[in-house]
């Protein structure tokens, strides 16, 4: 196990067919804590694989250094770094068996002689044969031992003699998985392993992942465009964009407490429904006529910004389904989407035309064409200023941060 620690890491492809160079990463600085599982989230092309392939050493930054624990490794050749990656294309050798896939890094992890070479080729050749006719090799002992102890942690024991081509996509999964553990490295590099999966194959090894990154204690980064798999598997995730980092936090820091536009439209689904206020004073807002109460932190950093042109975030769990007041706003149903458990719908304000969407109980009836009037909760409320940056929160006495900045989360270890 170790900590991983990005530096200033820059990467440039350089142009073609006349083009100008491209940038996918922008003097990145990030830390990986020994033994964590991060998550790295960001639209198609904002650097998260080239992130993963700079560490394992099959791209080379073009400015910045790498280090696994105490080792810088941006020189290294990539045997050398001691760390493994799960490929989404599983990347399996359809020559070679199951046990033979999972022990490949194994039997190529240093250098053998000749005469090595052919005692252990000699010892896997009389697999078949009685132990006391069979060539002895305390390597290749040992490698066989290892295989059968990865394959009896992902239950691969009965699928050890197969071909790649004899597997289910889950099972192919579960091989590379097996790849990468077998060398224990000091850290896992996985690319969208489970985008190939079907819904339920994948809700099931996202399971084995968690369980299994928690019993080895291995330092991971996973990359994906799947939401659920980021709030759901990582310690913390960090959200990137244009090879940036936008914010780094746990996953309900990055839900609830968002720290500018992109990340508030990137994390969540739906995404966070987003309107033009204005502050007026003390700790309200004013929406198109109507004027809205917001609760602390965010009261307090409102005192010193009356008539100041803001952006509100609003959760779709924070707005309600209610009767028709002064208060509340008028909308009209557009879509609704059931869901089951809950049904999703999408309404237009009636006075400022803005979309917002809403959960709502499966048994709540409304259809599309119908006004409805939504209740706003006070404490819902997260405001970006012209930039596009969370509003600052209010510290307490002595520079501490308020008690609403750091809201408090369950241990999600």
């Amino acid at each position: 196990m170790a900590e991983v620690r990005f530096q200033q890491v820059s990467k440039v492809f350089p142009p073609r067919r006349g083009g100008a160079p491209v940038q996918v990463l922008n003097q990145l600085d990030l830390t990986v804590a020994d033994g964590e599982f991060l998550v790295l989230v960001g639209p198609s092309g904002c650097g998260k694989s080239t992130l993963l392939r700079l560490l394992a050493g099959l791209e080379v930054p073009s400015s910045g250094d790498l280090f696994v624990g105490d080792r810088c490794v941006t020189g290294l050749r990539p045997a050398q770094r001691d760390v493994a990656m799960v490929f989404q294309s599983y990347a399996l050798y359809p020559h070679l068996s199951v046990a033979d896939n999972i022990g490949f890094g194994l039997r190529r992890s240093r250098p053998r002689s000749l005469g090595h070479q052919l005692q252990d080729g000699l010892h896997r050749f009389g697999g078949g044969l009685p132990a006391a006719l069979r060539v002895p090799s305390k390597r290749e002992e040992r490698i066989e031992r290892r295989i059968a102890e990865v394959a009896a942690t992902l239950e691969l024991t009965p699928l050890l003699e197969r071909l790649p081509k004899e597997l289910s996509g889950g099972q192919k999964q579960r091989v590379a998985l097996g790849r990468a553990i077998a060398r224990e490295p000091a850290v896992f590099l996985m690319d969208e392993p489970l985008s190939n999966l079907d819904a339920k194959l994948r809700t099931g090894t996202r399971a084995q992942i968690v369980e299994l990154q928690r019993h080895l204690g291995t330092t991971t980064l996973y990359v994906t465009h799947d939401q659920v798999e980021a709030m759901t598997m990582g310690h913390r995730i960090a959200v990137l964009n244009q090879g940036r980092l936008q914010q780094l936090g746990t996953p309900l820091e990055l839900y609830q407490w968002p720290s500018n536009l992109f990340v508030a439209q990137f994390i969540g689904s739906p995404p966070m429904n987003l309107l033009p206020v204005r502050a007026v004073g003390g700790a309200q807002l004013q929406l198109g006529s109507k004027r809205f109460v917001v609760e602390e932190p965010l009261g307090s950093a409102l005192a010193e910004l009356s008539g100041a042109e803001l952006t509100a975030g609003l959760r779709p769990e924070h707005l309600t389904l209610a009767p028709a007041t002064n208060r509340n706003l008028a909308a009209e149903v557009t879509h609704i989407e059931a869901l089951g458990n809950e049904q999703l719908i999408s309404a237009r304000l009636q006075e400022t035309g803005h979309l917002v969407q809403l959960r709502a109980d499966p048994d709540q009836r409304v259809v599309p064409g119908q006004t409805i009037h939504l209740e706003v909760a006070a404490v819902g409320w997260r405001l970006f200023d012209a930039a596009g940056e969370a509003l600052p929160l209010p510290r307490a006495p002595g520079g501490a941060p308020s008690a609403g900045e750091e809201p408090q989360l369950p241990n999600l270890m």
